[in-house]
C-alpha cells in the first residue's frame, strides 16, 4: 500500500506560555506543502525498512516503527511489514519530516489491518507518537492549539508561491524551546492569518507572519536570519522560518522571482524547493507543479 506524507509549514506559530506539565501552549496555522515522502507498506515475516536516507533509526526513536509498535500494543495484531520510504523532506526543517512519516504508518495499517479506526481513534494513537502527527493524519489547512492535538480545519482561498530554503544545520526542537525568552518573546495573531487565508487576503496573510521560535533559532543557527534577509532582499512579498526551523519559507505571486529566488538561493543553502500549498479542489487554486 503505497501512502505520500506531505510536509508542513507554519504560517503562524506562536509560544503562548510554558505550561505546569513542561510542554508549551501553542496557537498555530499549519498548512501542508506540495512536498512529499513516499512510503509503500507490504505484509512481511518482519519488520523491514529501507530508505533513501542511510541515517534513518530503526527503532521506537523513528516515527513510522513507533506508531507501528503503538498499535500493536493496542489491537494486539501479529503481522510485520516490509517498509520503503523515498525521503524528500529534510530533517530538522520544522516541515514535519519524521512525523507525516509516522501519520502515513497509522492510515496505512489502518487500512490494510481493517483496524476500523475513526478520526478520533487515530488522532489518540497520534498524539502518542508525536505533537505534529495528529495535523499530519489529514494534512489540510488547520488552526492548531495545545501541544498540536486539537485541530480546527478551514479552506485557504488566498493562492500564492513558496519558495523553502534550509541552511546546511539544523535546529533542535526541543532546545529551541528550552531557550525561549519568554520576556521578550513576540507573540503574533494566529486568528487574523486563519481569517486572511480564508478570505482572500494576500496582504492580510503577509501582516500575519510571525513565529515565536525565531527568537531562539536565529541564536542557536544564525545563518536562519541571514537566509530571511536574503529572501526579503531579493523582493520576495514575505518571509518566515517554519516550525522550530531551520527552514524558511518565502512568499510570491511572482513566478518569475520564484526561479530567480531559487537560483540565487541554490548557492547558499543545503536545501530549496520551489512549491506552493497542497492543491485543494478549489476553482482557481495554483497547483501547477514546480518540483
Amino acid at each position: 500500500m503505497k501512502q505520500r506524507a506531505y510536509a508542513k509549514i507554519n504560517l503562524c506559530l506562536d509560544v503562548v506560555y510554558r505550561r505546569e506539565d513542561g510542554y508549551h501552549e501553542l496557537e498555530m496555522i499549519m498548512a501542508p506543502v506540495n512536498l512529499y515522502d513516499t512510503l509503500n507498506f507490504e505484509f512481511s515475516d518482519e519488520l523491514r525498512l529501507h530508505s533513501n536516507v542511510p541515517y534513518l533509526p530503526l527503532d521506537r526513536r523513528n516515527t513510522i516503527v513507533k506508531a507501528i509498535e503503538l498499535l500493536r500494543e493496542e489491537y494486539g495484531f501479529k503481522e510485520n511489514f516490509e517498509i520503503t520510504l523515498q525521503k524528500h523532506i529534510p530533517t530538522q526543517a520544522g516541515m514535519a519530516g519524521g512525523s507525516t512519516d509516522g501519520a502515513a504508518a497509522i492510515r496505512a495499517l489502518n487500512k490494510m489491518l481493517r483496524l476500523g479506526m475513526d478520526n478520533e481513534k487515530m488522532v489518540e494513537i497520534a498524539k502518542k507518537v508525536g505533537a505534529d502527527v495528529p495535523f499530519c493524519l489529514r494534512s489540510r489547512p488547520a488552526f492548531v492549539t495545545g501541544i498540536g492535538e486539537n485541530l480546527e480545519h478551514f479552506r485557504v482561498h488566498t493562492p500564492f508561491y513558496l519558495l523553502l530554503v534550509k541552511p546546511y544545520k539544523g535546529v533542535s526542537t526541543k532546545v529551541a524551546f528550552e531557550t525561549l525568552d519568554f520576556s521578550c518573546a513576540e507573540h503574533p495573531d494566529c486568528r487574523k492569518m486563519r481569517q486572511a487565508l480564508i478570505a482572500n487576503d494576500y496582504e492580510g496573510v503577509l501582516q500575519s507572519l510571525g513565529n515565536t521560535l525565531e527568537q531562539s533559532a536565529f541564536k542557536l543557527v544564525p545563518q536562519i536570519a541571514t537566509i530571511k534577509r536574503d529572501l526579503l532582499g531579493l523582493g520576495f512579498d514575505g518571509a518566515l522560518m517554519s516550525g522550530s526551523g531551520s527552514t524558511v519559507f518565502a512568499l510570491t505571486r511572482d513566478p518569475e522571482l520564484l526561479e530567480k529566488g531559487a537560483a540565487v538561493m541554490r548557492k547558499k543553502a543545503a536545501f530549496i524547493r520551489k512549491t506552493e500549498l497542497r492543491p485543494q479542489e478549489e476553482p482557481g487554486w495554483m497547483n501547477r507543479s514546480h518540483q
